[in-house]
Order: structure tokens, then C-alpha cells, then sequence
């Protein structure tokens, strides 16, 4: 077998009947990802030859890889017996993350394919708080105890290493189970046999609580930049680990539905889900944004007979509204990643605040000129210039405060900034930037005439 193989003589490998000895040598070779681009772009026929003939282990690394949606798909098309040993091969935080994609009945099903040890571990999981550390993590990890040797720890790892999660790291406990410090797979290879693992161990060692939020232990993550890292119950004893592979999948998901959310959709759309979901997803946000816009219509016809005194108004208007928006979005895009990353603190807050006043007051004065000066050149009306000038100016600084003040009052109300920020920043740009233009044109309109 090549070990460089594109996907067509990969194919050709999988499907080669004459070679399933070599296949099941080398199938440690063979990325999952790999596979599944070839399941996907084959008829079942295909599909069906090429599984069966895949061991059980390498089946729950595929079923693994697979998309969310298409996981439990793709466990049903083996026999019961089957999905049982490929299960069974998965460990606690791969059944989780399967079983949360589910409806109640396959749920069931899925459990009912566990052995009894499986089954206990993933009810425990499942008992977690939603998006808590304890939800995420796995129990397939190593303990020790400090009075071990090197030797006898290496002999240890021979046995049960190959169950663990990841095994670059062990954790030192005492007999209890509290968790006293980590020791490093290269610490352990690096010293002499007899090294009692108490002289190589790190006690200043990091722990996340079960109920702690996914989030703040992505952000750990990030900051220290960890592999692993266990989880402790309230008694400080270990009970499982969140490695960094889980880490990424949170960060992508968190991602993802705040990028939703400031678009006003569900999180949970897919860019091939159904329509109905997709209606059910943006009718409501919509539906808001037409109540807000129906507002600044509102604005707009109480001033209606200064715009048809001055027609030119009707064409100035919609550059001020819009541009007060794309500032609005700018400063609330940038407050709103500030505080999930942390960034904006109560420190810091007033001096990003006089920051944002300043971009708003220094880009209105310069964006102001440009319009102003061209509304005195197209209309051949210096007042009109200005008013239009000093209208966007003070839109646009309207905008920076309020797209670095909503997403914080939301914030305070235990309302997520991503969710809601968006409209009330284009509500206020919309109704405050026709009420701005309208009025000041209002009171000039003896001399715009």
C-alpha cells in the first residue's frame, strides 16, 4: 500500500478484495476525513462494500468524523450487533456529542446499545448543565498514585494507555481521588526507572469545575495554550478531562452562533437545512426589523411636507441613515467579540468608550465634509450642504456610542449582545439620523427655498 494515496486509488484499495489482510495493517494510515469524502461522493452499494469490510475501532473514529447530522445515518447501516461493538468502541464524550444531535427515540435507541458501564457514564454526562465543563468532557484519562516508580508506571501505561482519551499527560491522586498534580508522558520517558513519580510531578496544576461554562474553559484554552485539562467535582476529586480536539468543536460552535445571531437566525441553521427551518429561523428577527423600520417610516412622514418643500432631502436621507448603520455595526462587531473574548472589562471600559466617541467624532467630521461639500456642489445650496454635513456627523457619532453602549446594557440584562445589539443599533442610527436630518432641514427650510 502507498502511503500517499489520492482519493481514486484509495478507492481502489478499499474496494480490492484480495487485500484485506494488508487493509487491516494499514488501516491506522487511512485519516477518517479521507473515507468519508469517498462515502459521500458513492452509491450505497459502494459504501456498504467499503464498511463492512472496516474494523470495529477504526468504524467509531469514522462515525466520529462525521457530520453531526449524518452520524446516526451512518451507525444504522450496520447490523444491531454491530452498532453495538462500534459504540462501544467510542468513548464517553464521542457518545455525547452523537446523542446530542438526536430526537428522544433515537437517543433511546443509541442507549439501549451500551453496555451498562456505557451507559451509566453517558447518563452522568447527559446530567451535566448544557454547555458546562462536565458536559464536554471524557472519563477515558490516567490517574496514578505519587509512590509509583517510572518502571512501574510504564508498565501501567502498556495496559491503559490505548483506552485513554489522550496519554501525553497523567494525573497524580491520592486514593480518594483528589487531584494533586500532573506529570508529562516526557518527564516519565526521561527519567530513570526507579524515579518515584512524586519527585517528577507538577502540583501547580490547572483544573476547570463540572459546572464551569464551555466558553471560559475555551478561553483557558486559549490563553495557556493546553492540550488537556482535567475537570474536578466539588470535592476537588477528578472525574474526567476536556482535551483540545473538544476545544475546537466549541470554539467553531460559539463562533457560529454568534455569527448567526447578529444576523438575527437561529443558531442551529444549516446552509442546507430544510424551509420551514429556515423560515421558522429569520421570520421573527424580520419581524422585529419591520416594527423598527416602521418607526423610521413614521419619522420620515411627520416631516413629510419639508421633504416635498425640498425633494433633494428624500435623496441625502438614505446616505446618512446607511452610513450611521455601517458605523453602528462597526463599533458594536468590535464591542461585542471584546467582551466574549473578555477583552472589555471594567477597566478598561471607559477608555474603549472615549475611544469609540473619538473614531465616531473624527470619522463624522471628515465622512460630514465629503457630503457636505458634495450636496453644495450637486444642489447648488451651501445651507443644504451643511445641514447634511453636520446630520451625518452627528449619526455617525449616535452610531459608535450606541453600538459600544447596547451590546454592554444587554449584557447587564442577561440578554446575549449577539442576539439583539443589531437591531437596536439600526434603530437608533435610523430614527435618530431622520430626526437629526429632518429637523435641522425643518428649521433651515425658510432659507433652503
Amino acid at each position: 500500500m502507498k502511503y500517499k494515496m489520492n482519493l481514486a486509488e484509495l478507492k481502489m484499495f478499499l474496494l480490492d478484495k484480495d487485500n484485506i489482510d494488508e487493509l487491516l495493517e494499514k488501516i491506522d494510515f487511512i485519516h477518517p476525513m479521507d473515507l468519508l469524502d469517498i462515502i459521500h461522493s458513492e452509491n450505497n452499494q459502494v459504501i456498504q462494500t467499503i464498511l463492512n469490510r472496516l474494523p470495529d475501532d477504526y468504524l467509531a473514529q469514522l462515525l466520529d468524523f462525521e457530520k453531526d447530522e449524518a452520524k446516526y445515518k451512518l451507525l444504522k447501516q450496520f447490523s444491531i450487533d454491530k452498532q453495538k461493538n462500534i459504540l462501544n468502541e467510542m468513548s464517553s464524550d464521542e457518545i455525547t456529542d452523537l446523542i446530542d444531535t438526536l430526537n428522544n427515540k433515537e437517543k433511546n435507541d443509541v442507549l439501549s446499545k451500551l453496555s451498562n458501564k456505557h451507559q451509566l457514564e453517558i447518563n452522568q454526562l447527559l446530567a451535566y448543565i448544557p454547555d458546562s465543563a462536565g458536559s464536554i468532557m471524557a472519563y477515558e484519562f490516567i490517574s496514578i498514585r505519587a509512590n509509583k516508580t517510572v518502571l512501574k508506571t510504564l508498565e501501567f501505561l502498556q495496559t491503559e494507555a490505548k483506552d485513554a482519551d489522550m496519554a501525553y499527560y497523567l494525573y497524580v491522586t491520592d486514593k480518594v481521588g483528589h487531584l494533586k498534580g500532573v506529570v508529562s508522558l516526557r518527564d516519565i520517558i526521561s527519567s530513570s526507572f526507579d524515579t518515584k513519580i512524586s519527585s517528577i510531578t507538577n502540583t501547580n496544576i490547572f483544573s476547570v469545575h463540572v459546572d464551569d461554562d464551555q466558553e471560559e474553559v475555551a478561553m483557558m484554552f486559549d490563553k495557556y495554550d493546553y492540550v488537556m485539562l482535567p475537570v474536578v467535582d466539588n470535592e476537588g476529586i477528578i472525574v474526567g478531562i476536556i482535551t483540545v480536539d473538544d476545544i475546537i468543536d466549541i470554539i467553531k460552535e460559539e463562533t457560529t452562533e454568534d455569527i448567526h445571531l447578529m444576523a438575527g437566525l437561529d443558531s442551529e441553521e444549516k446552509v442546507d437545512g430544510s424551509l420551514f427551518n429556515s423560515i421558522k429561523s429569520r421570520l421573527p428577527w424580520l419581524s422585529v426589523n419591520l416594527i423598527t423600520a416602521l418607526i423610521a417610516a413614521s419619522v420620515v412622514s411627520y416631516y413629510s411636507n419639508t421633504i416635498q418643500s425640498i425633494v433633494a432631502l428624500a435623496a441625502i436621507s438614505p446616505i446618512i441613515t446607511g452610513m450611521g448603520g455601517n458605523a453602528g455595526n462597526q463599533s458594536m462587531t468590535i464591542v461585542v467579540r471584546g467582551i466574549a473574548l473578555n477583552e472589555l472589562t471594567k477597566e478598561n471600559a471607559w477608555r474603549i468608550f472615549f475611544k469609540e466617541l473619538g473614531v465616531g467624532i473624527i470619522i463624522g467630521l471628515f465622512i460630514g465634509t465629503i457630503v457636505g461639500v458634495a450636496c453644495m456642489y450637486f444642489y447648488q445650496t451651501p445651507l443644504l450642504g451643511l445641514v447634511a454635513g453636520v446630520s451625518i456627523m452627528a449619526n455617525l457619532i449616535i452610531a459608535t456610542v450606541s453600538g459600544f453602549s447596547v451590546p454592554i446594557i444587554l449584557k447587564k440584562c442577561h440578554v446575549d449582545p449577539a442576539l439583539a445589539s443589531s437591531i437596536f443599533v439600526t434603530t437608533a442610527t435610523d430614527v435618530l439620523g431622520f430626526f437629526i436630518f429632518l429637523s435641522l432641514a425643518t428649521l433651515c427650510l425658510p432659507y433652503l427655498i
